[in-house]
């Protein structure tokens, strides 16, 4: 038989989603996917259903239905200061996954090269390779996670077409300042190259931290496409409903491959979407609150259990260094030690690996989440005291 496409054989199936598997198979505490376990807001579940008792249930516009377009363009023009035209820069598509993929193969040509913060989310290196970009990493440098100027800059060349800015970052909980975001914009300038940023998490923040969109900075709205989702903020992970927000040129494109992908997202999800995003500020307040009395909750756990750990500044993971617990078990690598946690705790989390191109930067790390009901973390903190000390 003919040989099947070579291009499949260059990276792996989601590690994240495999640890989730292995999970559910052993009964565990799910900590690697981040996913709520607790229930979506009741106010958003009845918004469905009046969706699709409105008959809101055939194909929706392909690039997004109105009332959700003219949301997402309020929105952003109040909290992240970005101006768009709701009818010619905004394509609403299956999660920001869609977006992010839609918006490389939008972009993309032979021999393009794309700049990417490592540790990275998982995806963006298949992306990389399915659109036909080559990848240059850029390191992020714990504990504080930040990145050399010096490296930034000479990763910029005339073959860079687009850099990558997920903040706040997954995993490792950075959240970009305005003074980082305007040192990449000027290299942005200086070599005719374009963000894609990547703000899923961006209502995720704490002790104080801002977030700031790159699109609303001087010189970067038409070199911008700004990539989001309901799935964190409402936690609605399984909707599908995301979108990228372009000038217009950028936006034909995009809306161009989203329609041959996927056609269009959720009609209904869509419309009850639209509804969310007109939630005060009382809402964003209480998400915030959750998570962080969350995140102080479960890195005082994994400190007492031996992991090596900072507080992120946003999103809801924590990635930590499990080499202490590694070599009192005789462990040597991070995915053994993730099998093995669940086969001594039920505690699934993400081998370090999978969020660095060189796989030996991450050996000895591993990534938490904790978007979870308080029953559940509770849960992880007690089963983590049984790791040998």
């Amino acid at each position: 038989m003919k040989k099947l496409s070579q291009i499949t054989e260059t990276f792996s199936e989601s590690v994240i989603r495999e640890m989730t598997r292995i999970c559910d198979e052993a009964g565990g505490y799910n900590l690697s996917q981040g996913f709520p376990d607790f229930e979506s807001p009741k106010a958003i579940q009845e918004a469905a259903i009046r969706a699709i008792q409105a008959g809101f249930n055939q194909y929706p516009v392909t690039f997004g239905e109105p009332e959700l377009r003219e949301a997402i363009s309020r929105k952003v023009r109040e909290y992240n200061h970005i101006e768009c035209n709701p009818k010619t820069d905004i394509t609403v598509t299956c999660g920001a996954t869609e977006a992010m993929i839609a918006t490389l193969k939008a972009l993309i040509n032979p021999g393009d090269e794309i700049i990417i913060f490592e540790p990275f989310y998982e995806n963006y290196g298949p992306d990389s390779i399915l659109s036909g970009a080559t990848p240059r990493y850029v390191t992020l440098y714990g504990p504080d996670w930040h990145y050399s100027a010096a490296e930034l800059a000479a990763a910029f060349n005339e073959k860079t077409k687009a850099i990558i800015i997920n903040t706040p970052n997954n995993p490792t909980g950075k959240v970009f300042s305005k003074e980082e975001l305007a040192e990449i914009a000027a290299l942005c300038i200086k070599w005719d190259t374009y963000a894609i940023a990547d703000e899923i998490y961006e209502h995720i923040l704490y002790d104080g931290a801002r977030h700031v969109s790159i699109a609303s900075l001087p010189g970067m709205a038409e070199r911008t496409i700004t990539i989001n989702s309901i799935s964190k903020t409402y936690s609605v992970t399984g909707w599908r409903v995301g979108w990228a927000i372009a000038a217009p040129e950028i936006t034909k494109r995009i809306r161009k491959v989203h329609d041959f992908f996927t056609v269009g997202a959720p009609t209904p999800l869509q419309h009850a979407a639209a509804e969310a995003m007109t939630y005060g500020p009382e809402y964003y307040e209480g998400l915030k609150n959750h998570y962080g009395e969350a995140r102080d909750f479960v890195l005082g756990a994994l400190r007492q259990a031996g992991f090596k750990c900072e507080l992120p500044q946003g999103a809801y993971y924590v990635l930590t260094d499990a080499s202490d617990i590694m070599a009192r078990l005789g462990i040597t690598d991070d995915t053994a030690f993730s099998r093995k946690l669940i086969e001594l705790t039920g505690v699934a989390t993400v081998p370090g690996s999978s969020f660095y191109a060189d796989k030996t930067k991450g050996s000895r790390q591993v990534r938490f989440c904790f978007c979870k009901k308080w029953e559940t973390l509770k849960h992880v903190a007690q089963v983590l005291t049984k790791l040998p000390r």
